[in-house]
């Protein structure tokens, strides 16, 4: 049996917020989780497809009560990534960014940000596109500036290839599946995650 790289027991969530189940962005989302897992951390996926999800209306409530005055199935969600050690984000490239589901979750977080209850959590960003260049890369910077803003620390890739995080090319569903560089830089942000998530919380 594989020795466990994380010693301190971390807990990884994958949020993918493609509009599609099983898709192209949870088979390479699953794949990062699947590595974080075999390091040693446990693991949980959320999709948002089929959720109860509303856009934040700038209603400002949070800022005084500091929770979301809106009533849905993304504040489960905005908690759970709150309790995590490590967060990674997956979603296709959409007109050169995330899903409107992806972004109505990062908007959501608001309530999070009074007190930063992300500050030290590690992120990563897997993306798919419908080519190579197919815009991963500034879906991932989309991603990565959310982090960033809630003062998050921000793993990319370690492969030489691809510094952005897990980055894979899809069309027709189940594409990603073959898809070796897709798989590769998703395995390896996936561990990423984990093992930094230890270092700083273990």
């Amino acid at each position: 049996m594989k020795q466990k790289e994380v010693d301190f027991m971390v807990k990884v969530i994958g949020i993918c917020g493609s509009p599609r189940k099983n898709g192209n962005t949870e088979i390479l989302l699953r794949e990062a989780l699947d590595a974080a897992e075999e390091a040693g951390a446990e693991t949980e996926l959320v999709r948002l497809a089929g959720l109860d999800i509303n856009p934040c209306r700038a209603c400002d409530s949070c800022k005084k009560t500091g929770e979301c005055a809106i009533e849905d199935d993304l504040n489960r969600v905005v908690e759970l990534a709150a309790s995590a050690h490590g967060i990674i984000i997956g979603s296709p490239v959409y007109f050169g960014s995330v899903t409107a589901q992806t972004k109505m979750f990062m908007d959501r977080t608001r309530p999070l940000r009074s007190e930063f209850r992300l500050a030290n959590r590690v992120g990563g960003a897997v993306t798919v596109g419908g080519s190579r260049n197919g815009g991963q890369e500034t879906a991932c910077r989309d991603i990565h500036s959310f982090f960033l803003i809630h003062e998050a620390a921000v793993v990319g890739n370690a492969s030489p290839t691809a510094h952005y995080g897990g980055t894979g090319v899809g069309g027709a569903k189940g594409e990603s599946a073959d898809d070796m560089t897709g798989i590769e830089t998703a395995r390896n942000l996936g561990r990423r995650v984990a093992l930094l998530a230890a270092r700083i919380h273990g």
